[in-house]
């Protein structure tokens, strides 16, 4: 900066003195955040959504005996939210892209505080929908937005972030809010205003964050849903989709029949062990993000489709006959465990794989993209499931077709993942190339970007 910004001049006569502009401009700068405190909020940004995401989970046997529903009801509630965050990645997926990720942000922070009160109010099945469609269309309009600003700030740390934080925030909230429920008083009101004292801090401290893009025409014309996908990303996607897809099916499985399946093996009501299936498997896949975030990008794929079939089969042999047991209980636990090494490795392998190919101004999109083939596998094949439960072979025979019909999706991905050939390395390798550039162009911009 020059000497001849920081100057001062007198007052002219009638007029009070002002402070230069370099002054304001560096008041301005104390109230924002700086690179490392912009990215570790947003981080914490979206393990909140996912854990306000999975808290219903152990609740819902509290809500079927309160409010006599059956088991299909349980999925429908389960797969409103996922169509609901479908639905919102698809028309708010960009728009962080034209307006900014800030005020994105902002306002899906806003729609999860009213969330929150319409649980803590909620007295029925519809008034239940109500809220989980308010939260689907929150964290669909933000975690496009929260994902390109950790990518915005620094590419590597962004990278890892998108898929390890997402994987805690599931697992805190399954057991955050079972082990709430089970000992604290309150049971079906205390998780979400805990949660709700979460979303209004953080929604202040998004009033300190730098804005990390420029503002842009055409918010508008964002809003109207395209599945325009970078061609420059497509061979990546047709090669990680069907993998992204596999593993939040498993999700879905652990997310809308786990707590029955682990209620019917453990015979206990308590909901602790409701919501541990989907801790263990987010737990773990949070660990094996951190554990082969240095593999390359194929072998990471590799052994996320090896692990979810491994685990699976394990299940499904410990599911049995729904007898219960011991045996059937450790087995159950540990084959989830082993499947979520495949979540966690399938989720950060296909992130590395697609969205380094796309330019900066396309990640929020491209993201959201990639979230829908997220939602669609997590949602779609779990209210299929709820349907059989009621309308089939009840819930364990459900349950081993639902396994079943995991591995089939895994086993078609490592088709493709094979068939692909040399792609996935030459990708990975343009990948690494193009994480350092936006590295180097971007770290500067991100310290000094004004709001």
């Amino acid at each position: 900066m020059s000497r001849a910004s920081t100057t001062r001049q007198p007052a002219s006569p009638g007029t009070s003195a002002r402070p230069s502009p370099a002054h304001a401009t560096q008041r301005h700068r104390t109230l924002n955040l700086g690179p490392k405190s912009s990215i570790a909020l947003l981080a914490s940004i979206l393990i909140s959504l996912l854990a306000s995401s999975s808290a219903p989970t152990p609740l819902y046997a509290i809500y079927q005996q309160h409010w006599g529903f059956s088991p299909i009801t349980v999925t429908i509630v389960f797969g409103t939210y996922a169509v609901a965050v479908l639905v919102s990645l698809l028309i708010f997926g960009r728009v962080s892209d034209k307006v900014g990720r800030r005020p994105v942000l902002l306002m899906a922070l806003l729609v999860q505080v009213v969330a929150m009160v319409v649980f803590i109010s909620a007295g029925d099945v519809g008034t239940l929908l109500v809220g989980r469609v308010l939260q689907g269309v929150s964290t669909g309009a933000a975690v496009g937005a929260i994902g390109a600003g950790m990518l915005d700030i620094d590419a590597r740390k962004g990278s890892l972030l998108n898929s390890f934080a997402p994987t805690m925030g599931t697992a805190s909230g399954a057991i955050a809010s079972g082990l709430i429920v089970q000992y604290l008083p309150a049971p079906t009101h205390l998780i979400y205003a805990v949660l709700l004292g979460v979303f209004v801090v953080q929604a202040l401290a998004v009033l300190a964050l730098n804005e990390t893009v420029t503002r842009k025409p055409g918010a508008l014309s964002s809003l109207v849903p395209e599945f325009k996908l970078p061609r420059s990303a497509r061979a990546s996607l047709a090669i990680a989709a069907p993998v992204i897809f596999a593993v939040w099916a498993l999700a879905g499985l652990y997310g809308a029949l786990g707590p029955a399946i682990t209620r019917t093996l453990v015979r206990s009501d308590s909901v602790v062990w409701g919501g541990l299936p989907l801790f263990v498997i987010s737990c773990c896949a949070g660990l094996a993000v951190l554990l082969v975030r240095s593999a390359g990008t194929r072998t990471m794929m590799l052994i996320s489709i090896s692990t979810l079939v491994v685990g699976v089969t394990i299940t499904l042999v410990s599911i049995g006959s729904g007898s219960g047991g011991t045996a059937s209980v450790i087995g159950f636990f540990v084959g989830g465990a082993i499947s979520g090494v495949g979540f966690g490795s399938g989720f950060q392998g296909g992130i590395r794989l697609v969205i380094p190919q796309v330019q900066p101004q396309e990640r929020a999109g491209v993201l959201s993209l990639l979230y829908v083939v997220c939602y669609v596998g997590l949602g779609v094949p779990a209210v299929i499931a709820g349907a059989l439960i009621v309308h089939g072979g009840g819930l364990i025979q459900t349950s081993r077709e639902y396994g079943i019909a995991v591995i089939v999706l895994a086993l078609a991905a490592l088709t493709g993942l094979l068939l692909s050939g040399r792609r996935v390395e030459s990708a990975q390798r343009v990948s690494v190339i193009r994480s350092q550039d936006f590295i180097s162009e971007e770290a500067p911009v991100t310290q000094v970007s004004k709001v």
